[in-house]
């Protein structure tokens, strides 16, 4: 076990303790304040992409069920959509923003491409997506329950805590295991409305409930992990403190060596002063006489 996952007996320590201000990690509010609330909310938008990726996500498949709509052509609402995923990740890169939002796009639009090209059936375009819903939910689920739920996971390095809260911080590790419920049960749900419509709905029917059904729940289950988040402790900064322990064994260092300098210092002077001969017109022995 690290000193940063060992069990503390701090304010951290206990998921019903009321830390102040004093208590929380540098750049860390206390549980429940408002600057805590400001570093969830900061935090949830870097890990999740934010408004934007919101709408990376979304345009693929919405100019894909509109072309089909419109001329029941798979090729070409296909390559649109795989096109204007395209365009999306090269705008990033341009503005050097992060791209992994853009690019998991990109590649969830390709495998929907490759997918509905292969087998002919359009509404194959919709199909690695929704697997791909249906294994985060398992996922979510899962790894809740084997202790290590799969938010803490996500969240951990956002908040620099990295795997800290596991062992050192319970009401956060309380506060994951909950948001990971509500995300896996929340695409479970999604999954029991979006499976029944691929087998039964037509292709335009199955887009257009698909692109309705992406934002909302998206949002439900931020916003709990934003509320679970904001009410539980603070997360320990174990960057700050692996940081503040290296200052502290250089410190260390420093001050040995100096005072290994001063030793040999001493030393040497009190070699110097032992091996020194005796002045020529001072007799042997101090100066004393016998009587």
């Amino acid at each position: 076990m690290t000193s940063y996952d060992r069990p503390t007996t701090d304010a951290h320590a206990h998921p019903d303790s009321s830390a102040g201000p004093s208590s929380a990690a540098p750049g860390q509010g206390a549980a429940g304040d408002p600057d805590g609330r400001k570093v969830t909310e900061a935090a949830l938008f870097e890990a999740f992409g934010g408004v934007r990726g919101m709408v990376e996500t979304v345009v693929p498949g919405l100019l894909f069920v509109t072309i089909f709509t419109i001329n029941k052509d798979l090729h070409v609402s296909a390559i649109a959509a795989l096109a204007v995923s395209l365009v999306l990740a090269a705008v990033r890169l341009v503005r050097k923003d992060t791209v992994k939002h853009a690019f998991s796009g990109v590649f969830g639009v390709a495998f929907g491409v490759v997918f509905a090209m292969m087998t002919g059936n359009a509404k194959d375009f919709y199909l690695p997506g929704m697997l791909y819903t249906l294994g985060l939910a398992v996922a979510y689920i899962v790894t809740t329950l084997a202790g290590v739920p799969l938010i803490g996971l996500m969240l951990g390095p956002v908040f620099k805590e990295n795997l800290s809260w596991r062992t050192r911080n319970p009401g956060r590790k309380t506060a994951y295991a909950k948001a990971s419920w509500a995300w896996g049960l929340i695409l479970l749900a999604k999954c029991a409305i979006l499976f029944p419509l691929y087998w039964w709905a037509g292709t335009t029917q199955l887009g257009w409930i698909l692109i309705a059904l992406k934002i909302p729940p998206f949002l439900l289950a931020v916003y709990l992990t934003w509320i679970f988040l904001a009410k539980a402790p603070p997360p320990i900064d174990v960057f700050a403190e692996m940081e503040a322990k290296e200052k502290a064994e250089e410190r260390r260092r420093t001050e040995r060596e100096t005072l290994e300098g001063v030793a040999d210092d001493l030393g040497r002077d009190l070699v110097q002063e032992i091996t020194a001969e005796p002045p020529a017109d001072r007799p042997p022995g101090g100066g004393r006489h016998r009587r």
